[in-house]
């Protein structure tokens, strides 16, 4: 299956579970969980599943109300090098074991979430 099935598959309500089932667990991470606000725990979790509802073919709210992702720079001020990019995938990796996304789209997942992720990292190892 390719990236643009992710939609079909998962739905906005599945992509709403995984990034719930994901904050979960960063809340109570000791690495990347003090990199998120107090008090807009509510706005990440539902700044994530916009955006990946509109990576994967869903509804452009997202772009909408935030414009380009700019993914790079609205995670600037955050040091983020080799060990934060891991710990964020293995979080994501629990995640979307406890959902159970599908195996037939899980690899495109992963392998998005892998480059994403790299994409990130903004600190010399």
């Amino acid at each position: 299956m390719s990236e643009s099935d992710i939609m079909t598959v998962l739905g906005e309500v599945g992509i709403a579970n995984l990034v719930a089932a994901f904050y979960r667990r960063v809340r109570a991470d000791d690495l990347i969980g003090p990199m998120y606000p107090d008090d807009d725990w509510d706005g990440a979790e539902k700044r994530l599943a916009g955006f990946l509802v509109y990576r994967f073919g869903g509804s452009d709210d997202y772009i909408q109300q935030r414009g380009h992702p700019r993914l790079r720079m609205r995670h600037a001020p955050f040091s983020i090098g080799v060990a934060e990019r891991d710990r964020w995938l293995e979080i994501m990796g629990k995640s979307m074991d406890e959902v159970a996304v599908p195996k037939e789209i899980r690899l495109n997942l992963k392998t998005f979430f892998e480059q994403v992720a790299d994409f990130m990292r903004n600190q010399k190892e």
